[in-house]
């Protein structure tokens, strides 16, 4: 039986990215698109938590929990959220202690940009720091 920790053949312990919005659509399109962006990144546990269970716009605590328990390969859980309730709702859970993987850590990022640093620095095998530094590092990305 191989190790839980690992992701197929001989990979290592891998990074898991869950993305947190109050729309399950914008949740699963920046999923989308932050693999896509990253080429091989399919092989990054990620896993969008967006909207409620029933389909609405808000933030579900369960949605959180299942998405960032599907993605834990035991490297660590970076959580990205959108705004307000999500961040929120993410804090309180952290500060539960027992609610989201031990290493899940809410990355302070924007949320697009950050997704796609995220996953192609996951999808390179880095550890959970250089995960959440290079998503945070997309603050200073310029446009003009």
């Amino acid at each position: 039986m191989s190790d839980p920790g690992s992701v197929g053949c001989g990979r290592e312990k891998v990074v898991g990215i869950v993305l947190v919005s109050h729309s399950r659509a914008v949740a699963e399109s920046v999923a989308e698109l932050a693999t896509g962006l990253a080429g091989d990144g399919a092989a990054v546990p990620l896993a969008p938590a967006g909207g409620t269970e029933d389909g609405g716009l808000g933030t579900s605590a369960e949605l959180i929990c299942g998405a960032a328990r599907s993605v834990d390969r035991g490297a660590g859980v970076a959580v990205l959220a959108d705004l307000g309730s999500a961040v929120l709702t993410v804090k309180a859970l952290l500060a539960e202690g027992d609610e989201l993987p031990d290493g899940a850590r809410l990355v302070d990022a924007p949320f697009v940009e950050g997704a796609v640093a995220a996953v192609v620095t996951a999808s390179a095998g880095a550890d959970l720091d250089a995960v959440e530094a290079a998503a945070v590092e997309a603050y200073t990305y310029r446009k003009v």
